[in-house]
């Protein structure tokens, strides 16, 4: 009872409905009724990042059918898989009770990491921030150049193993309003639940979840570290909810990608349940799913259905019965496992420590049986890592003839001045006014993260369409 007490004590801090931004911590009107976790749930939605995910890969670029999913669609159904484990662990397990607010706060912080944690993703999927690793490769020796505004090894590392999870970090802290340099300005709370990698690029270690990948750019370092302060963290240690957040993620494109894949006519329902059954059938969740869901498939066999419809239905019955057994495992995951949780240093992720682990790699291998490998799918990867690194080499140019600091803001040349004038202005004007921290930085680095800001806010079909007018003004110059 002394352990769970004192592992209670935690929350206060867990929960800190503070903001950077001093101004936002004096007290709301009266007519506000919302707390300060829920009020960062709306501001989230109602930015523009969020509408731009309605044109991003989740696994199928460029797709016409409206009933695949896209980023948005994605982020929407993870947000509330989230919202719903924070409403179980917060009123049956009396998660975080020492905190007033926190049966109303938990589920709108899980609900707000979800819908945020793929904010800052390039267009194309994880193809996209392939594109971009791989153009900074590509152009290291250029980049890194050499003589008093080079890169240093460590600072080349945030865009050689660029991370859509340190952009999104970037976007809200930073980039997204015009009139400050603190983006959304999201209180502490959720903005170290959103963090999945607590650690910088040159702290990566594979072995542990939460650094395996870096969730911050060494331009936000010091921005990370005030906010993980500020939860009774430390760099490397993970708010206990991103590990939530990290579980739904998990299971919505575990589950949802297939069903995509079933929609699209890359597989059936039978593949699947043939599958499921040959690879984990002395698992005793994949076999209680595999009933379930063949049981409803003979039902709707008895009546007039298409393959088509009879493949659609009998799909989102699975959905239904897999994601309650991967959420109720990973509820009683949490549960057996709250310390190491609570503290930040549990090294295992929430669904490879529950028992639907098996479930999840079997699924996971289907989909890149039936779905990633398919001729179709590669085809327009290929399209889209192409376009991005046209792009790049493109805005990298214009980019690389401009130096603020001697009075160059503009790029001479006609062309690459037409192609500066192209990028955001917001991310123009963080290029040329950097807040003080990061005038110390060198140039290159702040032209890095110049190309990598516009790059990774265009969307899938902005992207491609960009690339031809810019490739035809090129052919007249």
């Amino acid at each position: 009872m002394y352990e769970l007490t004192q592992l209670l004590d935690n929350w206060p801090f867990l929960l800190n409905p503070s903001r950077r931004k001093k101004a936002a911590n004096t007290p709301s009107k009266a007519t506000e009724f919302r707390t300060e976790i829920e009020r960062d749930y709306d501001r989230i939605l109602f930015s523009a990042p969020v509408r731009r995910m309605a044109d991003k890969t989740q696994v199928f670029p460029l797709d016409r059918n409206d009933s695949v999913r896209n980023r948005l669609t994605h982020s929407h159904e993870v947000s509330n898989l989230a919202r719903s484990f924070g409403t179980t662990i917060a009123h049956n397990l009396k998660i975080g009770h020492s905190v007033e607010s926190s049966l109303r706060d938990i589920p709108s912080l899980l609900a707000a990491v979800g819908l945020v944690h793929d904010l800052g993703n390039p267009p194309f999927g994880h193809q996209g921030e392939s594109a971009i690793q791989r153009w900074f490769e590509r152009n290291k020796e250029r980049i890194l150049g050499g003589g008093r505004e080079s890169l240093s090894e460590n600072q080349f590392k945030d865009f050689s193993h660029f991370e859509g999870n340190a952009q999104t970090f970037r976007l809200v802290t930073r980039l997204q309003l015009l009139n400050d340099d603190y983006g959304l300005d999201l209180t502490y709370a959720t903005l170290a639940a959103m963090m999945k990698y607590p650690v910088g690029s040159s702290r990566v270690n594979k072995l542990h979840i939460s650094s395996k990948k870096h969730g911050f750019f060494a331009s936000e370092e010091n921005i990370a570290i005030n906010v993980l302060t500020n939860v009774g963290l430390d760099i490397g240690k993970r708010h206990p909810l991103a590990y939530v957040m990290e579980a739904c993620d998990d299971i919505a494109y575990a589950v949802l990608d297939i069903e995509d894949a079933v929609k699209k006519g890359l597989a059936s329902f039978s593949d699947l349940m043939a599958f499921l059954g040959h690879r984990a059938k002395d698992d005793i969740i994949v076999h209680r799913v595999i009933k379930n869901s063949t049981e409803k498939n003979s039902e709707y066999l008895k009546h007039e259905l298409s393959p088509a419809e009879l493949n659609d239905i009998s799909m989102q019955r699975f959905r239904v019965y897999a994601i309650g057994e991967m959420m109720n495992s990973c509820i009683q995951a949490f549960k057996n496992n709250l310390s190491e949780f609570t503290e930040g240093t549990q090294p295992k992720a929430l669904l490879e420590l529950s028992t639907s682990h098996n479930l999840r790699e079997a699924l996971g291998e289907f989909s890149k049986r039936y779905a990633f490998q398919h001729k179709t799918v590669l085809e327009i990867e290929l399209i889209g890592y192409n376009t991005i690194q046209q792009l790049m080499d493109i805005f990298w140019q214009a980019i690389e003839a401009t130096n603020p600091e001697t009075g160059h803001s503009t790029p001479e040349h006609p062309y690459d001045k037409y192609i500066y004038t192209r990028i955001s202005e917001n991310y123009r004007r963080a290029y040329n006014k950097p807040p003080e921290e990061l005038q110390d930085f060198p140039l290159r680095y702040r032209q890095c993260l110049l190309l990598t800001d516009m790059i990774s806010g265009m969307t899938d079909s902005y992207a491609i369409n960009l690339l031809k007018e810019l490739q035809s003004y090129k052919a007249t110059t």
